[in-house]
């Protein structure tokens, strides 16, 4: 059961971390500005990407001791 729970947050945190830059991209290739609404935007993108990285490193650490 543990090992469900690690590879699914591992599998969650990866995608929200590649989710975020795509959209950063994706959001600058079509505005071609940068606007208060478009920092808006990479600010949860970041945010997400964070909330990414932390769930990789707990299905890291998770991993390590079960």
């Amino acid at each position: 059961m543990m090992e469900n729970i690690i590879i699914t947050l591992e599998v969650v945190g990866t995608l929200l971390i590649a989710w975020a830059a795509l959209r950063v991209h994706h959001r600058v290739l079509n505005e071609h500005k940068i606007d208060k609404r478009v920092f808006r935007v990479m600010r949860i993108e970041q945010k997400l990407g964070v909330l990414g990285a932390f769930f990789v490193f707990i299905s890291y650490v998770l991993n390590i001791i079960y």
